[in-house]
């Protein structure tokens, strides 16, 4: 929690406003991946998951929380993202993440399973502890659309500190390098655009690395 107090008089600050969310949508340069995805047989959607979710996981500021009004940092959190089941209506794919990416893939694949199959909304937080619910980042994808703007359902703007990504169509190939129409949305006591373009340069680093083996 050292690198927070640093911070924490901004977060004050921004606590105190009846909504305190940053939501910036942008066109995210990364590696082309897609080559690398066909040639090892992965499915992109969920190496960009594995990407996206473990660059998360560096950057402290996408992992505090406020818990009985306190802010604390999360360890962990599940893979989860939305799923179109079988009948065309929303659902959620939840599972326990692994730094294993063939691993995490199956994971992913399986849980995606699951959701489609799934006439029941499922992996919602009921059940679970208020700390439990703290170990999540909300992630959605529309691959359909070239998207340019989201506004994420809130419950309660002021208590909101689950960060909400989402990503729509992917872009075309040029020299090497691909487009992710990509959307953050955060508490902004937590993150500022700053933490948004570190998290971008994160996801295309890792990819980098992985296409490199």
């Amino acid at each position: 929690m050292h690198n927070f107090e640093k911070r924490r008089d901004r977060y004050n600050a921004f606590a105190s406003f009846e909504n305190p969310l940053v939501n910036l949508s942008f066109d995210m340069t990364a590696p082309d991946f897609r080559p690398y995805c066909k040639a090892q047989q992965l499915p992109p959607f969920h190496f960009f998951l594995y990407c996206v979710l473990h660059a998360v996981k560096s950057i402290d500021n996408f992992l505090y929380r406020i818990e009985h009004g306190e802010v604390i940092k999360i360890d962990e959190f599940w893979g989860s993202y939305t799923v179109i089941n079988h009948e065309r209506n929303l659902n959620y794919a939840r599972f326990v993440m692994s730094a294993d990416l063939p691993e995490f893939i199956a994971r992913s694949l399986a849980a995606k399973r699951e959701a489609e199959a799934s006439s029941k909304l499922i992996n919602t937080s009921e059940g679970m502890s208020e700390r439990e619910q703290k170990n999540n980042i909300y992630i959605t994808c529309m691959p359909w659309l070239r998207l340019t703007a989201i506004e994420h359902p809130i419950f309660q703007h002021r208590t909101y500190d689950i960060p909400s990504l989402a990503w729509g169509k992917f872009g075309a190939p040029q020299d090497g390098n691909m487009t992710v129409p990509f959307s953050v949305q955060a508490h902004h006591g937590f993150v500022d655009g700053y933490h948004v373009h570190l998290l971008a340069e994160a996801i295309a680093a890792r990819i980098a690395q992985l296409i490199a083996q």
